[in-house]
C-alpha cells in the first residue's frame, strides 16, 4: 500500500473538499453542507439514512433495485426466499422492509454483500436474524470481524456483532442456484477495497458491481483496506469484460446502466491517473498537482456527488 495517505488533510477540509452531505451515500435526504462539515462523515451518512425514501426500481428477470439507504440493493424474490445484494445503512431496517413487502411477501433467507463498508453492511445483524444466510469474500469477514480503520473517512469501526458477520465466505467465485435463477459470485481481486465481488444473475443478464462502479461520478477508493486507483481501473476493465451491450448492470451507487456507461467510466479513471501520474512524475508535490486541475474537463458531470475534483486528485496521487 502507498505510504502517502491524505493525513494532512483535516475533518473538515475532506468533508468540505469532497462536497459531502448526508446523501453522500444515499442521495438523500441533504443536510447543510456547514452541518456535516462539523460531523464525522460516517455518523452523518449514517443519520442521514435513518430518514431516507427508498425508491424501488424494477429492471427485469423479477429483479428490483432499492435506491435511497446506501449502496443499491438488488432484491430476487421467490419461493426459495428473497435474496438481498446488500443490506443498506444505518437504522433502515423498516424503510427497507416495507419496500421489501412491496416486491413480494417472500421472505428473507439470502444475503451477498459486495464488500465490507458500512453502508453495503449495516442492515446484516437484522437480516440475518430473520433468517438470511450471508455470503461474502473472506476478506468482508475479516473486517467485519475486527475493528479497522478508514484514515480518509477519520473513522475506526468496531468489530460487528456475530449476527452482521458473514456465515459462508468465498475467495474466488461461487455459482449457485436460487428462483429460477443462476447466481454467479466472483471476486475482483484489489479494487475499491480488497473484498470486492460481482453478482452476476445469468438467466437474467443483470451484473451488480458494488462499489466498483460509481454511475457518472468519482468513486472513492478505500486505500486503507487494500483498494487503489490502478486496481479500480482493473476492476473496471473487468466489467467491461464480464457484460454485453444487452446487459443491465447495478452500480454501487448511482442509476442503473448499461456497457457504454462502464466503458465512460473506466476511461475517465484511466485518463485522470495518467494526468496525475505525469504532473508527479515531473516532480509536482500533491499540492501543486491540485492546482493543475488534473480533472478539469470531467468536473462538470463527475463531481457532482461524494468526491469532487481536487479530492479525487488527491485520491490518484497516492497510488501512482
Amino acid at each position: 500500500m502507498p505510504q502517502t495517505h491524505l493525513r494532512n488533510v483535516t475533518r473538515r477540509q475532506f468533508l468540505v473538499s469532497s462536497g459531502f452531505a448526508a446523501s453522500a451515500f444515499c442521495f438523500a435526504p441533504r443536510y447543510s453542507l456547514e452541518r456535516a462539515a462539523d460531523t464525522n462523515l460516517v455518523v452523518a451518512a449514517r443519520s442521514g439514512a435513518a430518514k431516507a425514501k427508498v425508491e424501488i426500481q424494477k429492471i427485469r428477470g423479477n429483479i428490483s433495485v432499492l435506491m435511497g439507504v446506501g449502496g443499491n440493493i438488488a432484491v430476487l424474490p421467490g419461493s426459495d426466499g428473497k435474496l438481498l445484494v446488500d443490506s443498506g445503512m444505518g437504522d433502515t431496517r423498516s424503510s427497507i422492509n416495507d419496500a421489501l413487502a412491496a416486491i413480494s411477501a417472500d421472505p428473507v433467507k439470502h444475503l451477498v454483500n459486495t464488500h465490507w463498508h458500512f453502508d453495503h453492511t449495516d442492515g446484516n445483524e437484522w437480516v440475518h436474524a430473520v433468517g438470511a444466510a450471508i455470503l461474502a469474500h473472506e476478506n468482508t469477514r475479516k473486517h467485519l470481524s475486527t475493528a479497522t480503520r478508514v484514515d480518509d473517512w477519520d473513522f475506526n469501526f468496531p468489530a460487528r456483532p456475530a449476527g452482521a458477520i458473514p456465515t459462508e465466505v468465498l475467495s474466488t467465485k461461487k455459482t449457485f442456484h436460487l428462483n429460477g435463477e443462476t447466481i454467479h459470485v466472483e471476486y475482483y481481486g484489489p479494487a475499491h477495497t480488497d473484498s470486492d465481488i460481482s453478482v452476476h444473475f445469468v438467466n437474467a443478464d443483470v451484473l451488480h458491481t458494488g462499489d466498483t462502479w460509481w454511475n457518472g461520478v468519482y468513486p472513492f477508493v478505500d486505500y486503507s483496506t487494500g483498494g487503489s486507483i490502478n486496481a479500480a481501473i482493473r476492476a473496471a476493465e473487468a466489467n467491461i469484460a464480464k457484460v454485453s451491450a444487452k446487459t443491465t448492470v447495478i452500480p454501487g451507487h448511482g442509476p442503473v446502466g448499461e456497457k457504454s456507461q462502464l466503458v465512460e467510466f473506466r476511461d475517465t479513471l484511466a485518463t485522470i491517473r495518467n494526468r496525475v501520474a505525469s504532473l508527479k512524475k515531473q516532480g509536482r508535490t500533491l499540492n501543486e498537482t491540485v492546482a493543475a486541475k488534473p480533472t478539469a474537463s470531467f468536473d462538470a458531470k463527475w463531481a457532482g456527488f461524494l468526491i469532487n475534483g481536487d479530492f479525487f486528485t488527491k485520491l490518484v496521487y497516492i497510488g501512482v
